[in-house]
């Protein structure tokens, strides 16, 4: 039976950065079991939400927890819930895509033949099993998102949450990695996705929230918030910014 609780509820979450509010009293819910779409302009505050949330970066106010779990008075409680692919974070690539997998793994305080397991299981499944034995600063953009996403999985959590997973990403990979996801939400696991591309969003997201200046415009259901509209068109409208006309007269042939 697939948990339909909340996977992530957050209250009031703030945080500043000197004098620049990065995240403001925002507050969102997450169901159990959805495919939820986090999205907005660059620098509204959705990579800081998402660190607070996994307990990367500590708030400075509000309250979050996963699956029940107040992630900042049980930090270790929560992790175990929880697999992140940050974006633009760096990896060990140093190590071999087996080596960083298994690493990842024992962190997680798995024994080893447990975790030899399953890292075996996870580059079958990305088809990694050929790059297994290779160190990860010559993997490609796309093999070191899906090296990244098999270390956001090995220790099997309850909620995927994923940064700019497709960033940099060929066609191919996105799509293996997106069958991917969709299976894990499928045997009831949670994933959130924070990304820029509306119409990917759209298509693989059923739940969506738009963030802007560090505040929910609007949460819910894909169809609830796109009102009709197409993702893109509707976010615009609730963020604003867009300029029409034609430019300068030098740039019209």
């Amino acid at each position: 039976m697939v948990d339909t609780s909340p996977a992530l509820e957050i209250r009031n979450l703030t945080k500043r950065f000197g004098d620049k509010v990065a995240v403001n009293d925002l507050s969102l819910t997450v169901p159990g079991g959805s495919f939820f779409g986090l999205v907005g302009p660059n620098g509204a505050g959705k990579t800081t939400t998402l660190s607070m949330a996994t307990g990367l970066l500590r708030p400075d106010a509000g309250d979050i927890r996963i699956h029940g779990v107040d992630v900042w008075h049980d930090l270790l409680g929560a992790k175990k819930l929880v697999g992140v692919l940050s974006d633009g974070v760096r990896l060990f690539d140093r190590l071999t895509g087996t080596q960083l997998v298994t690493y990842a793994g024992l962190l997680s305080g798995m024994d080893r033949e447990t975790v030899t397991e399953r890292t075996a299981d996870l580059l079958q499944l990305l088809d990694l099993e050929a790059a297994g034995g290779t160190l990860v600063v010559d993997y490609s953009a796309g093999m070191t998102k899906k090296i990244a996403l098999a270390c956001a999985l090995v220790h099997a959590p309850k909620l995927l949450v994923l940064d700019e997973p497709f960033e940099s990403v060929d066609p191919v990979s996105a799509a293996n990695i997106t069958d991917i996801l969709e299976g894990f939400v499928r045997s009831g696991g949670t994933v959130i996705v924070s990304s820029h591309v509306m119409d990917l969003v759209q298509r693989m997201c059923d739940h969506v929230a738009v963030v802007a200046e560090g505040r929910v415009l609007a949460s819910g259901t894909t169809d609830e918030v796109r009102a009709g509209s197409t993702l893109e068109d509707r976010f615009v409208e609730l963020v604003g910014g867009r300029r029409t006309g034609e430019g300068p007269a030098w740039l019209r042939i």
